[in-house]
């Protein structure tokens, strides 16, 4: 019955855009909200013959023009040709203003017999666009209210922060995260390339301790992490794509501290004060190692790091010792100034309230992330002219199944209460000139708990939206309830379903008669909640022969370590206590929420895969472990059971 309100709701809310009352248009429903709404009466309705044109000559308003072509052919299935010249009804015109008013992001969008897209930059374009096509695939027809808009954000920087260096995040991955970034007015990717686990979970042993560097590396070969690396050309590459989505990458190597990697790699880099995690501050061969690392990704002609700034880290190491806060500021002013020399634009966590000390730190063009008050005071640090960026840890921090931050972030909170001017305990006048914006954060801390990237895209997403809203439009007037309903009838991006979400009314979403070995189906994965039944004529298989397979995961009929069922993903294995007899004919049905993967035979649970609590150091320390699956389907395996009567549905089954 809940799930039944929940979509009677949606479908109410996907109205309201385009709803016409006795007088105009009500602001219609996008992520971020519209700053500016002026409603008229009446519907837009684009025709075949409607045309995307571009005035001017500059190539941006080109490029902008052929992007929004091709993503609503994308999610629409027609693209529209792209012109230069005079518009005509039912057209999208776009085209560059003097308006500076609006800075450069802000656009204009009104929307008549045609659709008039105005802006003082070719990312003001862009970012109509977006609107555009959230406005577009609300409406079975393709309609939109008519109105006028105007449009800009609150703050400069809106986004997030990935931890790779201790959950590698797939390459493939993080350029849909750039999509989505995109689609919701996201301009700034945080990109975390290293770091390591909490020794307590390798016996206490900083050389069995995981750790991670996630760059191809060639003055240091053998530093780049075995388990999943970027190349440099893809992490270019990657740069570069982002860029045309008007993205910025930040990329951080974290140092002195959270890095272990460093001192895997070169163990007299590791303080023997302080742990390994921490390089020595007194060690001259510490400076020459990070002067070559920097350079191999900031020199030459044809730089690795491509955008403006690039981050250093500097978080949490020890203040004990007042003599090592004063290298450690040395440290960091050296650091800040390495990288300026290459043209780059330094950021750092804010740590010098933590290290108060007399040694100088330049403050000049310098970004500073604020992520606890303790280390790095806020009003201090504005005081002394630096630019703050909110991210504060207790409110914006994900750390998967931690027993401190947060799993999931409150989102309801977010939306109501917070803005980039609460940093922590800190309230900042709105649009403060201190306030760069604000970024949340996904923290991998606890490596080995069985997180998938699914599982992790599950936590990001909502939140994503949020913070999406609150620093573009640190005000919204829209109710959080009827927020968290409308946000989930919208796309993850144009062409991208990280979730796996199949159709958006619950129920059955597909069935076929027969799979046969070796074939295809029309879907690569379903996520959460969903159920997967089939009937099973048993034959004995090999070990590790698949049921079905896709790019993020394998379900097994026969799994590789001991035959019985099971599945992988994120080099996890999973395995259920279950193997049928050969010649045995059950009823299979497999049903997958955010917290556990259960098997049913003949309608009763055989097994349910659960959270774990896994014990470590004789009981002193504990990890949950998870164990979910988003179900693959894209190929079938070659197996030599039968699988008929398969039913796929969006929702778990009673």
């Amino acid at each position: 019955m809940k799930i039944q309100l929940y979509w009677l709701l949606s479908a109410a809310l996907l109205l309201l855009p385009g709803k016409v009352d006795a007088a105009n248009n009500k602001k219609p429903f996008v992520i971020p909200e519209l700053q500016e709404w002026r409603g008229s009466q009446g519907m837009f309705t684009p025709t075949a013959t409607s045309r995307i044109v571009y005035t001017g000559k500059d190539p941006s308003v080109v490029r902008v023009a052929n992007q929004f072509a091709d993503d609503y052919a994308l999610m629409f299935g027609r693209r529209m040709m792209v012109v230069q010249g005079r518009a005509a009804a039912g057209d999208f015109v776009f085209s560059l203003s003097s308006d500076s008013r609006l800075g450069e992001e802000g656009y204009t969008m009104k929307i008549t017999d045609r659709v008039t897209v105005t802006a003082p930059k070719s990312k003001g374009l862009y970012w109509a666009t977006r609107t555009l096509l959230q406005l577009t695939e609300q409406q079975g027809n393709q309609a939109l209210p008519k109105g006028t808009a105007r449009d800009y954000p609150d703050y400069a920087i809106r986004g997030f922060m990935m931890d790779c260096g201790r959950k590698f995040i797939p390459m493939s991955m993080l350029r849909d995260y750039v999509k989505m970034m995109a689609y919701y007015k996201m301009n700034t990717f945080q990109i975390h390339l290293n770091d390591n686990a909490f020794k307590q979970y390798y016996n206490h042993d900083w050389s069995k301790t995981y750790s991670a560097f996630r760059l191809e590396c060639e003055t240091y070969p053998g530093l780049t992490a075995r388990d999943g690396y970027y190349t440099k050309q893809e992490f270019i590459d990657f740069q570069e794509e982002a860029a045309a989505r008007f993205v910025e990458i930040i990329p951080e190597i974290d140092v002195p501290a959270h890095a272990l990697a460093f001192s895997h790699y070169k163990s007299e880099l590791g303080s023997k004060e302080y742990g390994m995690d921490h390089l020595d501050l007194s060690n001259p061969e510490t400076y020459t190692f990070l002067d070559a690392l920097f350079k191999e990704y900031l020199g030459g002609d044809n730089p690795v790091f491509r955008g403006p700034r690039v981050h250093i880290g500097t978080d949490e190491y020890s203040n004990t010792d007042k003599k090592v806060v004063e290298q450690f500021r040395a440290f960091t002013d050296r650091y800040i100034k390495y990288i300026e020399s290459f043209g780059k634009r330094a950021c750092v966590w804010g740590a010098l309230t933590h290290a108060s000390g007399k040694t100088p730190v330049k403050v000049d063009q310098v970004d500073m992330f604020i992520w606890n008050n303790h280390f790095a005071n806020p009003r201090e640090m504005a005081r002394l002219g630096y630019k703050l960026l909110s991210i504060p840890d207790e409110k914006v921090y994900i750390v998967p199944l931690a027993p401190y931050y947060q799993d999931h972030l409150d989102n309801e909170y977010l939306y109501n209460e917070w803005t980039p001017a609460h940093v922590a305990d800190e309230v900042f006048d709105e649009r403060d000139p201190a306030i760069l914006g604000g970024l949340f954060a996904v923290r991998n801390d606890l490596v080995g708990n069985g997180i998938s990237v699914k599982d992790i895209h599950y936590r990001i997403y909502p939140s994503l939206q949020t913070m999406a809203v609150k620093t573009w439009n640190a005000r919204p007037t829209m109710s959080y309830v009827d927020f968290n309903a409308a946000r989930m009838t919208l796309s993850e991006a144009p062409g991208v379903n990280l979730l796996g979400r199949i159709n958006k009314m619950p129920g059955l979403v597909y069935e076929t008669a027969e799979v046969l070995p070796g074939s295809r189906l029309p879907y690569s994965e379903i996520g959460y909640d969903y159920a997967v039944s089939f009937d099973l004529e048993a034959q004995a298989e090999e070990w590790g022969t698949v049921l079905f397979r896709s790019p993020n995961a394998v379900f097994y009929l026969s799994n590789p370590i001991n035959g019985s069922w099971g599945f992988a993903r994120d080099g996890y294995l999973n395995t259920f206590g279950f193997t049928p007899y050969p010649k045995e004919k059950v009823n299979i049905r497999i049903e997958g929420d955010p917290l556990s993967t259960s098997l049913f035979v003949n309608g009763r649970l055989v097994e349910k895969l659960d959270i774990q609590k896994r014990y470590y150091n004789g009981g002193k320390d504990s990890m949950n472990y998870i164990r979910t699956l988003v179900f693959p389907l894209e190929q079938a395996g070659k197996f030599k059971s039968r699988i008929t009567n398969l039913k796929i549905y969006n929702q778990l089954q009673k």
